[in-house]
């Protein structure tokens, strides 16, 4: 009994620790998500680390530098207003790395009609030196696609 006892003590910091992983990691994708449907260009890219991967079907897979060309040109165009919403399937977390399993939506609204993408993603993330997790390599992919 006292060996259990002692096992659930040790192991409760472990527990709360993945816990407030899974919060962080949360919240740093709520607000990624604030952040560009408030159009702040300058902060979208706060999300990824410097030596992000990016595959995303039809396109090469991207760096940094590319990953927030490509927002920073979303946001730029004025005559369409752009929004994202996510649904966070599950997080796993391990160590120093946490894979996160999401559907992305976005909602595009451009002469007074809206239309709206779907894809499914997996984003690997990875907590820096500073603490902080952030998007290390991610695959997305349309989510009608034909299987």
């Amino acid at each position: 009994m006292t060996t259990l006892l002692s096992w659930q003590l040790l192991s409760a910091p472990a527990f709360a620790a993945a816990g407030s992983d899974e919060q962080a990691i949360r919240d740093q994708l709520d607000n990624w998500t604030k952040t560009f449907n408030e159009g702040r260009a300058d902060e979208v890219c706060d999300l990824f680390t410097d030596d992000v991967i990016a595959t995303v079907r039809t396109t090469p897979n991207a760096g940094k530098g590319e990953i927030c060309k490509r927002l920073r040109n979303a946001l730029a165009k004025t005559d369409r207003k752009l929004a994202y919403a996510t649904n966070i399937h599950e997080i796993l977390v391990s160590g120093d790395l946490a894979v996160v399993r999401l559907t992305w939506t976005l909602t595009t609204e451009m002469g007074g009609k809206a239309s709206m993408t779907t894809d499914e993603g997996m984003d690997v993330f990875q907590r820096g030196a500073d603490g902080v997790w952030r998007i290390h390599r991610y695959l997305a992919f349309a989510a009608d696609m034909d299987h």
